[in-house]
């Protein structure tokens, strides 16, 4: 008890101060007492981007950087919804494999069978849905842990990924489909990119302004009016340059906006919705969450269900960034990236800690890691080792934060 009102304490003196000293000192206090935050991700991207650029100039280009978005959207979004299950301490190893299996699904129902593209998506998507509910029920009924259940969902969904492919291994995507489009050659025009841009300020600064009215109307403290403006001037101020950099060449994809949105969506979902609050409940005090009046079981069932329905979603889009599904589709990395993302991203592997921007930071952290890796004509392995040690860095960070909050009375 003494140790949240110490907590409540710090968090209204922190969210008292003015200025941009102020919000410089919240960061350093914070991140003295283990809330680290996207700090270390954000720390290490800039580390990674500065090497990769000395290595190669090449790297930093627009073009790169354009290829660089769009290859990191569809495991970003498979990495979206392993956030989900990390936020409740529980894992899906199987994600790989669904998305796999969806976009199988996909072109057997578009291409084989001649059903329209929506039609086609709209059952995969289904599918991936069921195959959560199923997760879930397994996990809640019988006590099951996720690990083994998952585990055991990623043999099976890629037996039967190949049973659909059937003798022919492969189908490939008609070139002129606007699925295919949207993934390849679809991209924002730059006064509605610009556009975007504005409306994020603009939607961060009405967000906060609303959340601190609240605050003030509890009698808490919140931040001030020229802190709001601050910070979201700063945001415009770094997408309109990203907005222009990017549009030297082909501008910002289509794909990766919709990957953003479902970001957002999430994010929203996550901080302000009584939903993410239980979520977070969750994953830090099970047994205290059901105390509370928390259904759990129902907080399971749902992040069950949006990470499969994410990995379907995902790898529909890696099918049609490829215009085909194969034998290999959701193999290889693609599991073990969609999970290093959510960690590297700031997600905790002990639960209730971790946002949805996590998968987007992570997923760009390993997408520079590959693409430099490609640039430099260095061999696969070393790619892999990389990544691995960025990820064993990441938990190692998040372990020691972990150690620092419970010390701090902020755990």
């Amino acid at each position: 008890m003494n140790s949240t009102v110490t907590t409540d304490r710090q968090d209204e003196r922190l969210q008292s101060r003015e200025g941009l000293r102020g919000a410089v000192a919240d960061v350093v206090e914070r991140a003295r007492g283990g809330d680290l935050g996207v700090i270390p991700v954000v720390v290490g991207l800039i580390v990674i981007w500065t090497v990769l650029q000395i290595l190669n100039p090449i790297f930093l280009s627009s073009t790169n950087l354009v290829n660089l978005t769009m290859e990191s959207a569809a495991v970003g979004i498979i990495a979206l919804g392993i956030v989900c299950v990390l936020l409740v301490g529980q894992i899906d190893l199987s994600v790989g494999s669904v998305s796999g299996l969806s976009g199988a699904v996909l072109a057997v129902l578009f291409v084989s069978e001649g059903l329209p593209v929506w039609l086609a998506i709209l059952a995969a998507v289904i599918m991936g849905a069921v195959i959560g509910w199923v997760y879930a029920q397994l996990f809640n009924r019988f006590g099951v842990p996720s690990f083994v259940i998952t585990l055991a969902g990623l043999l099976a969904f890629l037996g039967l990924q190949l049973y659909v492919l059937g003798t022919k291994g492969s189908i490939n995507l008609p070139f002129d489909s606007g699925l295919v489009n949207f993934a390849q050659l679809d991209f924002v025009p730059p006064w509605l990119s610009y556009t975007f841009a504005v409306i994020a300020a603009a939607g961060l600064f009405a967000s906060g302004y609303l959340h601190a009215q609240e605050r003030r109307r509890a009698g808490l403290s919140a931040r001030t009016l020229s802190m709001l403006v601050v910070r979201s001037v700063a945001l415009l101020v770094v997408l309109t340059f990203v907005v222009w950099y990017l549009g030297q060449t082909r501008g910002v994809g289509w794909m990766f906006v919709f990957f953003v949105a479902l970001v957002l969506v999430m994010h929203y979902l996550l901080s302000r919705t009584k939903w993410g609050r239980a979520v977070y409940a969750v994953g830090g005090n099970v047994e205290a969450a059901r105390r509370a009046g928390i259904n759990v079981k129902a907080v399971y069932t749902s992040v069950f269900v949006l990470c499969s329905t994410f990995a379907t979603v995902g790898g529909i889009l890696a099918a049609a960034r490829l215009a085909a599904a194969n034998q290999s589709s959701g193999a290889g990395d693609v599991n073990l990236n969609a999970i290093a993302a959510a960690v590297i991203g700031g997600t905790s592997l002990f639960g209730g800690r971790g946002t949805a921007f996590g998968a987007l930071l992570g997923i760009i952290v390993i997408q520079s890691i590959s693409s430099g890796l490609t640039l430099l004509n260095l061999d696969s392995s070393i790619r892999f080792v990389v990544t691995g040690a960025v990820l064993l860095l990441a938990v190692v960070v998040d372990s020691v934060a972990r150690k620092s909050r419970t010390s701090h009375g902020r755990a």
